[in-house]
């Protein structure tokens, strides 16, 4: 029987499901016969819009959805994201115009920015310290899994007759979103971490027995000790007390002295995690497979389907020993592997050397393509998403990682947007982009990341405030000998 803040993890992972279903299914669904004679042929710069406006409207909400979590718990503001993000699906599926398919859209893309991020928000905060890397990694996992369930629901559904070909797959999207929001509400507890920020140690002593955390993995949080740390932290920092013991954080609050670095970290590696060009693939799997030399739409779309089952079958082993692998580790070695693979195939179009009907060149495109979504499934997807909330201070957090959402969903609008365009121009200058992306974001974290793995978040806490990142060693070491150099190169001058 496991553990009820497992079976609470994967309940609150679920979100991941309905993030997964939208990603794999819209890029059939909008290139599918019954919907273009429905609404039309539509230009590269109308299908990126129509892709990635839900996208674009993520990131709006995202950027003020870290209050609702402070002011009103956790599951309350998984469900209301849930609860909009079912009206958007809903609309898609009844859509008698391509207006109401892309207000649907938008609205959907509210409910995603609403909860998304919160959900490893609350499995952060709920996780004992030594499989907190797997749990938190859950929504990661789920994600994987319906881009499986939606590739081969639009691929099973394609040569229904009529519209019910590519309203399908929305009405069971809209299923599961029901399902989630329902589920949110009924089953699971508020954050203990989030009562004992609103006072409320009492109730959150029951819900870690509820939840059957053990005692020594509740990490210090009582809350005299919690206070007393803060006041000490924050008269060192030469900062008011009462700032760090604000039950809700301001906008101002994540850019204070103590915190702005691990606020521009999270934000700025989510926000690169897209411009790596994953979702290009996702989104874009039959177009991008088509380009490479699969003809027929159906052929695409199982090589879509198929790279969807890769993902997840790689995802398996890489979320049980996301507390084996280092954070730090896995993001750079992955940025290297991923930067490799996008440039790869960005020198073969660039070459001509990708011909549609014969020659290597579009199978190794086609396997490069494979290796890319297997090496960000394992790496970043995983690394990147589980650091970013562990960094945070508890009473920045939930504010902290919708802000760095936010700016994930605009870096995934980016990319959903000008994918088709770049790709209706240039096929090379699509994969040279995100190739030179993903080596600016590996040389970030080469220089700027903390190993968190194995950590408590109270130990993390306490690291980022003594503890110098690699990059500022390196600078510090390299400045050392160039002081030591300059006395003997001016005394032999």
């Amino acid at each position: 029987m496991p553990a009820r803040y497992t079976v609470a993890s994967v309940v609150c992972s679920c979100g991941g499901l309905l993030l997964g279903m939208d990603m794999s299914i819209i890029g059939p669904v909008t290139v599918m016969t019954s919907f273009t004679n429905q609404f039309g042929e539509h230009s590269s710069v109308v299908h990126g819009i129509l892709v990635s406006s839900i996208l674009l409207a993520a990131a709006v909400s995202s950027f003020f959805a870290g209050r609702p979590p402070d002011a009103f718990g956790r599951p309350k503001a998984l469900a209301f994201g849930a609860g909009i993000f079912t009206i958007g699906a809903v609309l898609q599926a009844s859509a008698v115009s391509l207006v109401m398919f892309a207000i649907g859209r938008v609205i959907e893309g509210f409910g995603y920015g609403l909860y998304f991020g919160t959900q490893t928000v609350y499995i952060c905060e709920i996780a004992p310290p030594e499989i907190r890397g797997v749990l938190t990694t859950m929504p990661q996992f789920m994600t994987c899994v319906a881009l499986v369930i939606g590739f081969f629901t639009a691929y099973g559904t394609v040569n229904i007759e009529g519209s019910l070909s590519w309203r399908l797959p929305f009405i069971i999207t809209a299923g599961m979103s029901t399902a989630y929001a329902l589920a949110n509400l009924f089953l699971l507890p508020d954050s203990p971490r989030w009562l004992i920020l609103n006072g409320r140690r009492q109730e959150a002593d029951k819900v870690w027995d509820l939840l059957g955390v053990k005692r020594e993995d509740r990490e210090a949080m009582d809350e005299g000790e919690h206070q007393e740390e803060q006041i000490a932290l924050s008269q060192v920092l030469e900062e008011p007390a009462e700032r760090a013991n604000e039950k809700h954080a301001t906008f101002a609050d994540l850019w204070a002295r103590d915190v702005r670095r691990r606020t521009f970290l999270a934000v700025f590696m989510m926000g690169f995690l897209q411009l790596c060009g994953i979702d290009a693939v996702l989104y874009y799997a039959p177009l991008l497979f088509q380009q490479a030399g699969l003809q027929t739409q159906q052929a695409a779309f199982l090589a879509s389907g198929v790279s969807a089952i890769v993902i997840v079958v790689t995802s398996i082993p890489a979320t049980l020993y996301a507390d084996k692998w280092g954070r730090r580790t896995s993001t750079v070695v992955g940025g290297l592997g991923l930067s490799v693979t996008m440039l790869l195939i960005g020198s073969l179009y660039a070459g001509h050397a990708v011909q549609p009907q014969s020659g290597a060149g579009r199978w190794v495109v086609i396997v490069c393509i494979y290796l890319f979504c297997v090496i960000q499934a394992t790496t970043w997807a995983i690394s990147i998403k589980v650091w970013a909330p562990e960094i945070q201070p508890n009473h920045t957090r939930a504010q902290a990682i919708s802000l760095a959402h936010g700016f994930n969903w605009v870096c995934n609008f980016f990319v959903a947007f000008i994918c088709p365009i770049l790709l209706a121009k240039s096929a090379s200058g699509a994969y040279f982009l995100f190739g030179a992306c993903t080596t600016i974001a590996t040389i970030v974290s080469f220089f700027y990341m903390i190993e968190t793995k194995g950590k408590s978040l109270d130990a993390i806490e306490r690291a980022f405030r003594k503890q110098r990142p690699a990059g500022e060693i390196v600078m510090a070491n390299l400045g050392h000998a160039v002081a030591v150099q300059s006395p003997q190169d001016n005394k032999r001058s």
